[in-house]
Parts: C-alpha cells; sequence; structure tokens
C-alpha cells in the first residue's frame, strides 16, 4: 500500500503544475475591455476628417449624439467620415450615423463615409430605407371600385378560376390514367378509406334528411289530391319526384357540404403547413395521393347512397300516404310500382357518378389556398357554394337533355 503514495504525490504535483500554467498563460479569447474602452468616440483631427472607433451600439453610445450635434465642417470643401474604427454597431448606432452624415452635408461640405465594414454598411443601409420610407407617410387610401369596377373585377375573377379549374381537371384526369396504365400506383388504402368515410359514415345524415324531404313531397300533394279523389295517385308523385330527380339531388348536396368541405379543408391545411411541397420534393404526385383516392371514393359511393336514400325517401312518402290519404303500404306500393318505370329509376342512379365532380371542387379550392387559416375558412366556403351550384346546374343540364331524349 506504501508503494502508492510516491505515485500519487507525484501525480497531484504534476496536475497542480499544470493547472497553474493553464491559470497564468495566455487565452484564446481576447481580453475583456475596461470600463471606457468600448464608449463610442468621434475626433476631429482636422475640420474636414472626422473619425469615429470603437463600438456604436446602444450600450456604448452614452453621449455621442450631443457631442456630434456640436461639430462643425468647413462648407464647400471635400470631407470625409472614417469608420474603419468602428467595430461593433447595432440599429440606435447606425440611426446615429444616419442623422450625422444629412446635417454634415447641410453645412454645405461634400461628406462621404470610408472604411465602414460590409456588414456594418448593410445594417446603415436598412436603416436608412426605413427612415425613407417613415418620411414619406402612410400610403394613400385606395378609392373605392364603384359598381361597374367592381363586377368588371368579379367577372376577372370568375374566368380566372374556371379557368384554372379546368386546368385542374385536365390534370386530375391525365393523372388517374397513369394509374390506370401502371395499376400499382393507384392507391387502394386511401380509396377504401375515403368510401368508408365519404359513403358509410353519411348513411345516417343521408337516411333521415331523404325520410323527411318524402314526408313533406307526400304531405304537400295530399290536400290536392284528396280534393279530386285521387288519393292513390300520391304514390306516383313520391315515386317519381323521389327516385328521378329528389334522391340524387339531396344526396349530392348533403355530400357537398359534409364530405366536399372537407377535402378543401384537408387539402388546404396541408398546402398552409407545406406538406403538399414536400410531398412534391419527396417524389410523391399530390394529385395521386390525394385527389384521385376521394374522387373515386365518391364515384363508388355516391350510387350506393342514392339507393338508401330512394328506399328512405319512398318510406317516408308511404308513411305519410297512409297517415293522410289512407293509402294502404301493399296499395302503394303496387301502384308505384306500376307508375315508375326502370328508365326512371335508372336515370335518377346515373346521375350520382356525375355529382362526383363536388370532390373535384373540393380539392381544387384546397389546392388554391394560400397564406393561414383564414385561406383556408375561405377556400372550403367556395368548394361548399361552387359544389352545390354545379351540382344543381348539372341537374338542370340533365332534365334539359332526358327531355330532349324523351326519356
Amino acid at each position: 500500500m506504501w508503494l502508492y503514495v510516491p505515485t500519487l504525490h507525484r501525480f497531484f504535483t504534476f496536475f497542480c503544475s499544470f493547472a497553474n500554467k493553464q491559470d497564468s498563460g495566455p487565452s484564446l479569447r481576447s481580453r475583456p475591455r475596461r470600463n471606457g474602452e468600448s464608449r463610442a468616440s468621434a475626433t476631429q483631427p482636422s475640420p474636414s476628417t472626422l473619425i469615429l472607433a470603437r463600438g456604436w451600439t446602444a450600450r456604448d453610445l452614452g453621449t455621442i449624439a450631443a457631442r456630434l450635434d456640436s461639430l462643425q465642417v468647413a462648407a464647400n470643401t471635400a470631407g470625409q467620415v472614417d469608420a474603419n474604427g468602428i467595430d461593433a454597431l447595432d440599429t440606435a448606432g447606425a440611426w446615429v450615423l444616419h442623422k450625422l452624415l444629412p446635417r454634415l452635408r447641410a453645412q454645405g461640405a461634400k461628406i462621404t463615409l470610408q472604411g465602414l465594414n460590409p456588414d456594418h454598411a448593410c445594417l446603415l443601409q436598412v436603416v436608412t430605407q426605413h427612415a425613407l420610407e417613415q418620411a414619406r407617410g402612410p400610403a394613400a387610401i385606395p378609392a373605392v371600385p364603384n359598381m361597374l369596377e367592381r363586377m368588371g373585377r368579379n367577372a376577372a375573377s370568375a374566368w380566372e378560376q374556371f379557368y384554372a379549374m379546368l386546368g385542374f381537371v385536365g390534370e386530375t384526369a391525365r393523372a388517374f390514367a397513369g394509374c390506370l396504365v401502371h395499376p400499382t400506383r393507384m392507391r387502394w388504402r386511401p380509396i377504401f378509406f375515403n368510401i368508408r368515410r365519404a359513403g358509410f359514415d353519411a348513411l345516417p345524415i343521408v337516411g333521415l334528411l331523404s325520410l323527411l324531404l318524402g314526408v313533406v313531397v307526400a304531405y304537400q300533394g295530399a290536400d290536392q289530391l284528396r280534393q279530386y279523389g285521387a288519393n292513390i295517385f300520391v304514390a306516383d308523385l313520391v315515386g317519381v319526384s323521389m327516385l328521378r330527380e329528389f334522391a340524387p339531388l339531396i344526396t349530392a348536396i348533403t355530400i357537398a357540404g359534409r364530405s366536399g368541405s372537407a377535402f378543401a379543408a384537408q387539402i388546404g391545411t396541408m398546402s398552409v403547413t407545406e406538406e403538399i411541397d414536400a410531398m412534391r420534393t419527396l417524389g410523391i404526385a399530390p394529385l395521386e395521393l390525394s385527389v384521385i383516392p376521394k374522387v373515386i371514393a365518391l364515384v363508388i359511393a355516391l350510387p350506393l347512397l342514392t339507393v338508401f336514400a330512394d328506399v328512405l325517401g319512398v318510406a317516408g312518402g308511404m308513411v305519410m300516404a297512409r297517415t293522410q290519404l289512407d293509402v294502404g303500404y301493399v296499395e302503394f306500393l303496387d301502384r308505384m310500382g306500376k307508375a315508375v318505370s326502370v328508365t326512371s329509376y335508372m336515370v335518377g342512379i346515373a346521375k350520382a357518378p356525375v355529382f362526383a365532380i363536388i370532390s373535384v371542387v373540393g380539392c381544387f379550392q384546397g389546392f388554391r389556398t394560400r397564406g393561414g387559416a383564414d385561406s383556408v375558412g375561405l377556400q372550403t366556403t367556395r368548394s361548399v357554394v361552387q359544389s352545390i351550384f354545379l351540382v344543381i346546374v348539372a341537374d338542370a343540364l340533365f332534365s334539359i337533355a332526358f327531355s330532349i331524349l324523351d326519356l
């Protein structure tokens, strides 16, 4: 044990001597300045020369601004301000410099600033630019546009959106064609997820609205039919109106407000948080991941929801016919089978896939989102309004075409 004592003593002696050398030796950091060494200074060796030195920061300026106000330069001479000695500059010091140079030039001398560090020169330029903008005063308030100008702007904006939407539909069609050519690029998991979210989860609200709509149609026609003793024809009224027009229309409008707005808000949020840009950076096509699955899902789900709405709408009308007109369930179904042809039923079903355009509108408005949360809300509102408008327009065009074709 005693053999280790000399070794420990030598180690302790070496450690103490090394620590003393570290304390007494030179440091890699610069020597801290004593009080007064960093104060901004300005000397004038000649009437046309001004030398600036040390730190020109808010902490170091002191009373330099008052001393600079008392400096005078010779008029009609070429003077210079040497800033080579300035080793620190912040916005406060840059502001003092900005006020100094014009004041000296106002005395009639041609003052030039020399030797300023490039970084400091950039900061001085920023402060000078800000001062010039403040001197200009507030921007003029634009005049309120008149009615014709507002109409022109709204028309130009509507045309621009229509043109952009046509381009978006073309890009979506091209992306879908690419998925058909290369089936491995089809993303089935998002398709099934959107079928469940936009289709199965929408069954309660679609069914309730269709049931109430069938009740309303039968109730409104009951009084008129009772006056002519044509109670049984309530089956014709409910069957044709629900299967051919109301069921696909109410389904599409419901999905526009429910799923179309969700699509716009989802993609809009992804645009705001730059997830769309990140997908492009990773080589993932946003249309194939975020648009194609939603469109395919609604093309599949809307016809199925329309059939469900047909059943619930007819059931609501049948209950109201039994209550108000004493038309039994068997009589109602027997008469509806004779009054409603297969063509009328298939016309309503054929409209449903076309109404899937609401998904394209929602995705389109989502991709147009810019800025923050306000833009997300604005584009979501636009998607709902435009979707419902396009659904009603498409239904009107269907009615005209079927009337011409005598269907």
